[in-house]
């Protein structure tokens, strides 16, 4: 039995206490919450504690990601995932830019192909967007007046117009591969071969581009070549 006036715990002496300070905030996709969330960017200081009074110094702990809703520490690297909002923008343009570069493969005078490419545009996030704008900007680009124009703003100068596609194509999917599901890559690639056969078979242009679509996706050769066959096949 305890001695009277003790609870049946023994009493620490001493511990390690850290005293955590606020370096910077921001938000992120908190992996506990499941949502986007805000969060601070701490570091604190160890100390060694006698009797509950901080001490000696014991060096520096962290830096941290808190979230501020549940408060939760994780280390920085999970800044490194998109927030849902970032993640929905990354999409909306991965389809735009694989849209753009199977229309300036195969060209826009196939009104099956631009309503096709349209729709799928508009089903991305880009609700606004007509078969006019997209005939534009494929128009820009084969007029050799740069990079793959953006739907918003100029664009920078680059060189020919197969270069300018490849650069586009993997600066829009390679960041966005590393947290898209098998399933969601598939579906990338996917669309922009339906936009493709809208007019009839790929040609060496369109196969090309597609292919390349694949590798910034992190697809293998094998899987996109079976991609690009079943996406032929009729349902």
């Amino acid at each position: 039995m305890p001695a009277r006036g003790q609870s049946g715990r023994k009493l620490r002496l001493w511990s390690i206490r850290t005293s955590w300070s606020t370096v910077g905030d921001g938000e992120f996709f908190c992996p506990d919450c499941g949502g986007d969330r805000n969060y601070r960017r701490r570091t604190g200081r160890r100390r060694f504690a006698l009797l509950g009074v901080p001490l000696l110094p014991r060096g520096f702990a962290g830096p941290v990601v808190e979230c501020a809703a549940c408060r939760t520490r994780f280390g920085t690297e999970v800044l490194d995932h998109p927030t849902t909002t970032r993640f929905s923008a990354m999409l909306r343009d991965a389809v735009h830019t694989v849209a753009l570069a199977v229309l300036a493969a195969g060209g826009t005078s196939s009104r099956t192909v631009t309503l096709t490419a349209a729709t799928i545009v508009r089903s991305a996030g880009y609700e606004d967007c007509t078969e006019e704008q997209l005939i534009t900007l494929v128009e820009a680009l084969a007029a050799d007046t740069g990079r793959m124009p953006r739907a918003y703003g100029p664009a920078p100068s680059s060189g020919p117009c197969g270069v300018s596609l490849a650069i586009e194509l993997h600066e829009a999917l390679e960041p966005l591969a590393p947290h898209l599901a098998p399933a969601g890559r598939d579906s990338i690639l996917l669309q922009g071969a339906t936009i493709a056969l809208a007019d009839g078979p790929y040609i060496p242009a369109e196969r090309e581009v597609l292919t390349t679509v694949g590798t910034a996706l992190r697809l293998g050769a094998d899987d996109t070549a079976r991609l690009l066959a079943a996406a032929r096949t009729p349902s």
